[in-house]
């Protein structure tokens, strides 16, 4: 595997694409706390529609970042939860967070003069 970010196969490259997905940062960041069933999950998350939930599950699952579980004593109950590789994520989001708090006004000026209004 390359390091070069511009080609396919590079790692950064593989993590750019996780995190380039609005909704996969979210349901990471809505499950730090631990496991939540998908319901709980559209409660935390706003704006967010049951199939891109869905979808947004099960690539995370995918990529080894979320767990699917069902509770022995409730064979009917679906709980979502990171995985030891998702957690791992948290730090870079927080980073990425801290980074939108600290200049989201600086780039919405940046959108507002780009745009100017007529």
């Amino acid at each position: 595997m390359t390091t070069d970010a511009f080609l396919a196969d590079c790692r950064a490259r593989l993590a750019f694409d996780l995190l380039a997905n609005t909704w996969n940062a979210v349901v990471l960041r809505a499950l730090r706390d631990g496991p939540a069933r998908p319901v709980e999950l559209r409660e935390r998350i706003g704006g967010i529609s049951s199939k891109v939930l869905t979808e947004t599950l099960r690539r995370l699952r995918f990529n080894g970042l979320v767990d699917r579980r069902t509770p022995p004593d409730r064979p009917s109950r679906v709980e979502y939860r990171l995985t030891p590789l998702g957690r791992t994520l948290l730090g870079p989001l927080d980073a990425v967070g801290a980074w939108a708090f600290e200049h989201g006004d600086e780039v919405m000026a940046a959108q507002e003069a780009a745009c100017p209004r007529e």
